[in-house]
């Protein structure tokens, strides 16, 4: 679930770049806060093996 939300994250951040269309910046803060979430995730995995 974590992984298909960053990637639709990644997806829209980049359509935004490509078309020049902003939303105030805001698809540009909720892609910074699903990279966050993906490697608190990330660090949070290698800690329980």
């Amino acid at each position: 679930m974590l992984w298909t939300i960053a990637v639709i994250l990644l997806i829209l951040w980049a359509v935004g770049l490509v078309s020049s269309y902003t939303m105030g910046g805001l698809i540009h803060l909720l892609l910074v806060i699903a990279l966050i979430v993906v490697v608190i995730n990330l660090l949070q995995s290698r800690r329980r093996v």
